[in-house]
């Protein structure tokens, strides 16, 4: 359907939802207006959005993630799918896994297709500010999550991330209150990344303020090995520190902390405890386990920032204003916490033991919930 015969049917309308089941339904209808009963067409949904989204017809948004092939990436991609397919909208997903080239290259696909919006996760380098300005020179609007900084200098660009400052900060002062402030450390980080530039200068700014903390090592990679390789690096660690030598480990990343509780576990080394970033059913699962050494973790629900940056950038769409930054507030798990629970706590029914968990009203106009509710979403 055209826009010009969008607006002479519907006006200000971008969603029609028709509630029938069964064959003939026409005639059912009718049958049931003269028998005085419910008229299903009766229930059409109109919904008014803004002007500016209701000409554009179809909407289609590509989400294009950098990193990938952990858990997290998984949902955050369902996270906006989700939230894309519930107002209606085409929604394509994609990661290059850590592949800068194919990362690039699905950025300039997008700037030369049919494409209303895009969410571009983990961009880190100077070749993402270009991608995105052709973006934006084609018209395109784009939300950028947890990438360069340097976007910011691009013209309707909105930045996203999670509060990495409170990641990091939840995390060490757990550590602190359950290590004490003489705590010898294991370091898992890798530069490079802007929400790890971030949680280091916490990091950093922590072992200042407590200057008996001794970091006894560190290291990180990241590719689409992760966790295996920080598996087979926390391993050959442990050789070199016998048992008190090491309290915990602070991994920035539950890739790194995954890796590490393997490692621990398999060598019987579960004395050193974990305090990590990130959540996924996986991490949930080994903070479970019996006699698990990942104490906690710091986190945000991986499919709300999803749905937050497509909500994001509906608004960007319907012509309506919004931040140039935006932080995703965070929440510590803990193992005490946890054990609450009388059953196993997944990423689902962690809502019921983390008040809040999972669930934001940022940026969800009443006309967004219209266009769900108009969707039976």
């Amino acid at each position: 359907m055209n826009n010009k015969k969008l607006r002479s049917m519907l006006g200000l309308m971008l969603a029609v939802v028709i509630v029938a089941t069964g064959c003939g339904q026409a005639k059912n209808n009718n049958a049931n207006e003269a028998a005085g009963g419910n008229n299903q067409s009766a229930n059409v949904e109109k919904v008014d959005v803004p002007a500016a989204l209701a000409d554009k017809g179809d909407i289609k948004l590509k989400v294009i993630r950098k990193i990938g092939g952990d858990d997290h990436t998984a949902q955050f991609l369902a996270g906006a799918k989700q939230e894309g397919e519930a107002l209606g909208f085409s929604v394509d997903t994609f990661s290059a896994n850590g592949d800068t080239v194919k990362f690039l290259d699905a950025l300039d696909q997008a700037a030369n297709s049919d494409v209303d919006g895009v969410v571009v996760s983990h961009g880190d380098d100077p070749a993402t500010v270009n991608a995105v300005q052709k973006l934006r020179d084609k018209g395109i609007e784009v939300v950028a999550f947890d990438s360069v900084g340097e976007l910011s200098g691009v013209s309707g660009v909105t930045l996203t991330s999670q509060d990495d400052e409170a990641l990091a900060q939840f995390a060490l002062d757990n550590l602190v209150k359950e290590q004490g402030e003489d705590a010898k450390i294991v370091y898992l980080w890798v530069d490079g990344f802007p929400p790890m530039v971030r949680r280091n200068k916490v990091y950093t700014d922590t072992l200042a303020k407590y200057p008996n903390i001794k970091e006894v090592d560190r290291f990180g990679v990241a590719n689409e090995n992760t966790s295996v390789d920080t598996q087979n690096a926390v391993a050959a660690m442990l050789t070199k520190y016998p048992k008190g030598e090491i309290d915990a480990i602070f991994a920035t990343w539950d890739a790194f902390a995954i890796g590490a509780a393997r490692a621990l576990i398999e060598a019987g080394r579960t004395e050193i405890k974990i305090y990590g970033i990130d959540v996924s059913n996986a991490d949930l699962q080994i903070m479970q386990e019996e006699n698990s050494p990942w104490a906690s973790t710091a986190a945000v629900d991986p499919k709300m920032i999803g749905a937050v940056n497509v909500r994001l950038l509906a608004k960007k769409l319907a012509g309506e204003e919004t931040p140039a930054s935006y932080n995703l507030e965070a929440a510590l798990i803990d193992q005490e916490t946890l054990k609450t629970s009388a059953n196993p706590v997944n990423m689902v029914t962690l809502a019921e033991i983390i008040p809040g968990w999972g669930t934001t009203d940022a940026f969800e106009e009443d006309w967004i919930k219209s266009l769900k509710a108009a969707n039976g979403k």
